[in-house]
């Protein structure tokens, strides 16, 4: 193999397999494989400079027999890929159904063999050594276009606009390849305006066609990316419909699908819910070392997919009814979905807290979440962090890594009463982190974004003002219930979805696990737990299900 191939002046180097990437990105298919796709697919001889499928389409997976497949970045018509002669183009939302983030062009004397990703599903679902050589690189090309940037979009405004950061949240959250500009970068700033015109204040979004999108809502933004993940057409059916994807969603889905169910996933923003923004979960079963809420929901995310499970975001539910076969779900873009069986798994939300100040500066230094993203904001200066569970514990750790100092305030005597005790152990122990117990929030303040921060001491009933650049708030469990009330089903006086042994709602057919149960143990891996478990009830379900005349319901299988 050549080290670099010069197709065009556009060109700058080859496969990243001569970056040092890795196998794993660029992964040599054995001959079994290689005849698998072979019997799939078709050779074709494209002429050179042949566009073979367009940046925001969907496109097939091509083997490279010779010569190659020019990845350009549509944003300046550079090319930041070349795939060589037997190496194969695609990445993980090939299999999602998301459009190509590059576009691909045919290099002279190029053979191919290209494979309908209908085929492609098929032959993974089959043989386990292409499934896990192709979600392999796919998922490691992912990574790669993140980390770069490439082909994604540019995010654009002023540092600290609540707007930006969810925005950032909103693209971090998916995995999705993008680059910020702010307007203190004042060469990057005059360099994108060049092929834009940009807004005087305010975020805004430049796709890869120089469209500006301000301020657009998260919706908007996917369609931006080219990633419409909601695009649901015609009659929406589904064997299980799983409301959220956080650790319950996805283990029901992976499970599921595996099982030969028709699942559809929907979430409101992105895979891996409250627990996918943990810095480190360290008492998860078979990680020794900690393992990241991101990591977690990646690997089941990619599970997920593997196994045929389709993932719509960002889409909530809003109302439920019954029908003769199941359960019509409408969603909040008026979408229905007919599914025989749902699972809610839409777990809880950080409760807003009524205090000066909180509301007004909510994305300008007070969170909800403690990741890389609101890290950034912090560096060298105290925070604040809100709470007494395991998910505020971890945070504190996490952000003491990168700030000055930490304050932890807990309403309570004790932290035992509602931390696990190896995290107690650490924030009492660590020398950049005070706890304060029966401590309460008493006002956040800031003009542009927060700058100050005040609490109230319950056993000495004194207040502290101390300058902080975050305030991160992770307390109570806030229910996302109210659409099920129509369909009769029984709620607690909180709002948690109240269940039997099986995790069976009061409604025949519909399930409920993870944190939004009544009564659950606020965990991942008792969320993960359920998810899985629960699977084998729909299926209990479904098998005693009969359709309107007496006939037996059989489930769906590959989306029928």
């Amino acid at each position: 193999m050549t080290s670099i191939l010069i197709f065009d002046e556009r060109t700058t180097y080859s496969s990243r397999r001569d970056q040092g990437a890795g196998d794993a990105s660029w992964p040599r298919l054995g001959e079994n494989e290689r005849a698998l796709l072979g019997a799939a697919g078709e050779v074709v001889h494209p002429d050179g400079g042949d566009v073979l499928w367009e940046a925001g389409e969907p496109y097939d997976l091509y083997l490279v027999l010779d010569g190659g497949i020019l990845l350009i970045d549509r944003r300046d018509d550079r090319v930041v890929f070349v795939v060589e002669a037997g190496d194969f183009v695609g990445e993980l939302g090939m299999l999602m159904g998301q459009p190509a983030f590059l576009a691909g062009e045919a290099a002279p004397e190029t053979v191919l063999l290209r494979v309908p990703i209908t085929s492609l599903k098929s032959l993974m679902a089959t043989s386990s050594a292409l499934s896990d050589a192709l979600m392999s690189a796919f998922d490691a090309r992912r990574r790669l276009l993140v980390l770069g940037g490439e082909g994604g979009v540019v995010l654009a405004g002023d540092e600290g606009d609540a707007d930006l950061h969810r925005l950032e949240t909103f693209a971090e959250r998916n995995g999705i390849p993008y680059r910020t500009v702010l307007r203190t970068d004042g060469p990057a700033w005059r360099a994108l305006a060049a092929s834009c015109e940009l807004p005087t204040q305010g975020a805004c979004v430049v796709t890869g066609r120089q469209r500006v999108l301000l301020r657009p809502t998260n919706r908007e933004l996917a369609a931006a990316f080219g990633l419409d993940l909601g695009k649901l057409e015609g009659e929406v059916r589904c064997d299980l419909l799983i409301v959220g994807a956080g650790p319950a969603g996805l283990a029901a889905a992976v499970y599921g699908a595996s099982e030969g169910l028709d699942v559809l996933v929907v979430e409101e923003l992105a895979p891996g819910g409250q627990a996918g923004t943990s810095s480190r979960i360290e008492n998860y079963l078979g990680f020794p070392h900690g393992v990241s809420g991101n990591e977690l929901t990646r690997a089941g995310t990619l599970q997920a997919v593997k196994f045929g499970a389709r993932i719509v975001a960002p889409r909530s539910a809003t109302a439920l009814a019954r029908t003769p076969d199941g359960f019509r779900v409408r969603l909040d873009d008026e979408t229905d979905v007919s599914a025989r069986s749902v699972v809610v798994a839409t777990g809880v939300q950080y409760r807003r807290l009524d205090v000066p100040g909180v509301a007004e500066l909510e994305g300008r230094g007070v969170y909800h979440a403690a990741t890389e993203l609101e890290v950034r904001e912090c560096l060298g200066h105290s925070v604040v962090v809100v709470g007494g569970a395991n998910s505020a514990g971890q945070a504190a750790l996490f952000l003491a890594s990168h700030a000055a100092h930490v304050h932890l305030l807990v309403r309570r005597k004790s932290l035992e009463e509602t931390m696990s005790s190896y995290l107690v152990r650490r924030l009492v122990e660590h020398d950049r982190i005070t706890v304060h117990t029966q401590s309460q929030l008493v006002s956040a303040k800031g003009d542009d974004r927060l700058d100050a921060v005040t609490w109230r001491d319950e056993s000495t009933r004194s207040e502290q003002r101390i300058a902080a650049s975050g305030l991160f708030v992770m307390i109570g469990a806030v229910p996302h219930t109210e659409w099920l009330r129509s369909a009769g089903v029984d709620l607690d006086h909180r709002g948690f979805v109240v269940t039997q042994g099986t995790h069976a709602s009061s409604v025949p057919g519909l399930f409920a696990v993870g944190d939004i149960r009544a009564g659950s143990v606020k965990r991942v891996a008792s969320a993960v737990g359920e998810g899985s478990v629960v699977v084998s009830a729909v299926h209990t379900y479904l098998s005693g299900m009969t359709l309107p005349g007496g006939a037996a319901l059989r489930p769906a299988r590959n989306g029928a």
